[in-house]
């Protein structure tokens, strides 16, 4: 629809009706978009194919924001629905439902097991602290600290009584990642199928639900 400059547009949160988080929102010319997907400065390719894709393939009413340290995608929204559906805010700020949460959570215990059992000790102790880095770098809730690390390598994700409240683009953050430090320590990406076995522990419903959603998220592609 639009490829748009931070200049051109205005940006501010509000509140989520039901939740303690803020929901991103852009405004350009009258018109009201979320945010759906977030990449860093050097993915203007997969930047652009993605708002193609959304826009071209899906027909969705998407905006491309270029600014100098990333690019992000919005799509267009009412705020009316912000305001009176929950379910509406869920799926248009990039707000997810806890399974997609604990997916994640279970690729990245899979991953750092792996690294453990086959690398041994001092590349999963390296792992730790390269993510520790990433999760400091994105700010991702309740995990920015040694003690939150610790927690979401070593507890059942399935038994988490309360997830963190990650948003989509923490979730495509984190995978992008991952995929990445996963490769640099095993040096190929077999361990994405090793690692993607560990979703057969989610109820069958659940495990569907990520799986789509995996396939059309920024990172998805780098799970397949």
């Amino acid at each position: 629809m639009f490829i748009l400059k931070r200049q051109d547009v205005e940006i501010y949160s509000i509140q989520h009706p039901k939740k303690d988080q803020q929901v991103p929102i852009l405004q350009y010319q009258g018109q009201t978009f979320r945010l759906i997907n977030v990449f860093n400065a050097a993915q203007e390719e997969e930047a652009r194919a993605y708002w193609r894709d959304l826009t071209d393939n899906r027909g969705k009413a998407c905006v491309l924001l270029e600014e100098p340290e990333r690019y992000s995608v919005w799509g267009k929204i009412r705020l009316e629905q912000l305001n009176a559906e929950t379910a509406e805010v869920q799926e248009t700020a990039g707000v997810i439902p806890p399974c997609c949460v604990q997916a994640c959570l279970l690729l990245l215990q899979a991953v750092y097991i792996d690294i453990e059992d086959l690398l041994g000790a001092r590349q999963s102790t390296a792992f730790r602290k390269e993510l520790m880095a990433v999760f400091q770098q994105y700010r991702l809730p309740q995990a920015d600290s040694s003690d939150g690390l610790e927690q979401l390598l070593t507890t059942d994700p399935l038994a988490l009584v309360q997830v963190p409240a990650w948003q989509e683009l923490h979730l495509n953050r984190l995978l992008q990642e991952l995929y990445r430090l996963g490769k640099q320590h095993f040096g190929n990406s077999n361990f994405v199928e090793r690692a993607m076995e560990s979703l057969q522990d989610m109820p069958l419903k659940e495990r569907a639900f990520f799986l789509a959603w995996l396939k059309r998220s920024g990172a998805g592609k780098l799970w397949q």
